[in-house]
């Protein structure tokens, strides 16, 4: 590991990685590397997550090649001398500001979306110009051992590396130098990765989940807002970090709106969503376990509800009678379940979602303009989506990012670009005429 690190350095430090052409060329390298092995890659991501294979190849592959697409062609205008106007005491002179690469990049990657999450950031990283080590989740085995194979023998070996493992060899891995951090997962291992980089002053971007809450009012339409919700919420099985995590909404609508998402949930997935093939599976016995242990005891969920540890099912699941001191309002769900909470009206929601850690997003389902505007205004999270859950995850024009316990730094883009980029400032005064005397002491009342 030490000499895979050291090696990347060295290769970053000849240059290799700086010219434009090379950074386009591996980004057409990567294309051509998904594009080749699409099916590989959903029979990877089934084994690993039983997810469906038209799942992947919206939610996985296609926004991978929409972030090159997108990335590839704007290169030279990000990367080129961007000029500032001097101030007047500093003329005759000019200014510019440039983009340098940060070095070698640690990329740490999730388990829910192994390919997506492991490769649109190293999309933004190659893109800036640098050399990225790749750890992706020992919990997604198939999907891992595909890239590190697929990486190997399409990137430029020198410039990229993967390294497989699991606790032992990430912490290993943070003892080394590296220029920026990447990180996506869970607040508790953030706090790590945050702790260990501050240990060598490396910057970081952290990617965290949160409780991402969803405010319907009776302006909105029922039936889109339901529709909607339940596509966002039991989408690769609810293991979605903007996945809507529970949803508050007057008393009224609570079950009209329960028995909305309910339906739903049969129209996409079936009488028996165990036997759907467009249904997906937790992604272990221990992620199992924890989710079960937040479903009710007495097995009252409002639809919902079973499950089978053997096969690792649990059905899309949806929660009334809910108060917010439940187990289940305490962390974030990462699953296939769905609370709904009664507020009184959009000002109590408001509140309800301020007086816990800022999500990830936030999403909300009004007609209303002041019911919007109050949100807009009145709360602060990474994202903010009207009538629309998820929709920020899918555009490479948009900065996608946390704020708070919810993640820092942000990528996608131009956003990405500049990330794991050095925005370095230039100079330039002639030497004659020297006006800047005026500036030298014995100092005059100059500024009067």
């Amino acid at each position: 590991m030490n000499d895979n690190v050291a090696g990347l350095h060295r290769v970053f430090d000849t240059g290799a990685t700086l010219p434009l052409d090379w950074r386009r060329e591996q980004l057409r390298r990567m294309k051509g590397m998904i594009t080749a092995h699409r099916k590989d890659i959903e029979h990877a991501v089934y084994l690993d997550l039983g997810k469906p294979a038209a799942e992947t190849a919206l939610m996985e592959i296609k926004l991978v090649l929409d972030e090159i697409k997108f990335v590839e062609p704007r290169l030279a205008r990000w990367s080129g001398r961007h000029h500032v106007t001097m101030p007047l005491l500093m003329q005759p002179a000019r200014s510019w500001t440039i983009t340098e690469p940060k070095g070698v990049i640690l990329v740490i990657s999730p388990w829910n979306y192994p390919l997506m999450l492991s490769l649109e950031p190293m999309v933004d990283a190659i893109a800036a110009g640098n050399c990225v080590c790749l750890k992706p989740s020992e919990l997604s085995p198939n999907t891992s051992a595909l890239l590190q194979r697929l990486i190997g023998e399409y990137l430029d070996p020198r410039a990229f590396a993967v390294v497989q493992g699991a606790v032992p060899e990430t912490t290993e891995l943070l003892r080394q130098p590296f220029d920026h951090i990447f990180y996506t997962g869970n607040g508790r291992v953030g706090s790590i990765v945050m702790e260990a980089a501050a240990k060598q002053l490396t910057p970081v971007t952290l990617e965290l989940g949160s409780k991402s809450p969803v405010f319907v009012d009776a302006s909105a339409n029922l039936d889109v807002a339901a529709g909607r919700i339940a596509w966002g919420r039991f989408t690769n099985a609810g293991q979605t970090c903007v996945a809507p995590d529970y949803v508050l909404t007057t008393p009224e609508l609570v079950e009209p709106l329960a028995q909305k998402i309910s339906a739903f949930t049969h129209k996409f997935f079936g009488d028996n969503p165990a036997e759907s093939a467009s249904y997906g599976r937790i992604v272990n016995t221990r992620q199992f376990d924890r989710l079960a242990g937040l479903l009710p005891t007495d097995g009252k969920a409002f639809s919902g509800g079973e499950t089978n540890r053997e096969r690792l099912y649990i059905a899309p699941t949806i929660l009334t009678n809910v108060r917010p001191d439940d187990p289940v309002m305490q962390e974030e769900i990462f699953g296939p379940i769905l609370p709904i909470l009664a507020v009184r009206d959009a000002r109590e929601a408001v509140k309800f979602i301020n007086r816990r850690p800022k999500p990830l997003a936030l999403y909300v389902f009004s007609r209303s303009k002041a019911t919007r505007l109050l949100f807009e205004r009145h709360t602060s999270s990474g994202a903010l989506g009207f009538n629309l859950p998820l929709g920020h995850l899918l555009s490479s024009r948009l900065p996608f990012g946390g704020i708070g316990a919810s993640g820092m730094g942000s990528y996608h883009g131009k956003a990405g670009f500049l990330e794991f980029s050095h925005v370095k400032t230039v100079t330039s005064k002639p030497t004659f005429p020297d006006t800047l005397r005026i500036a030298y002491p014995p100092y005059r009342n100059i500024l009067r």
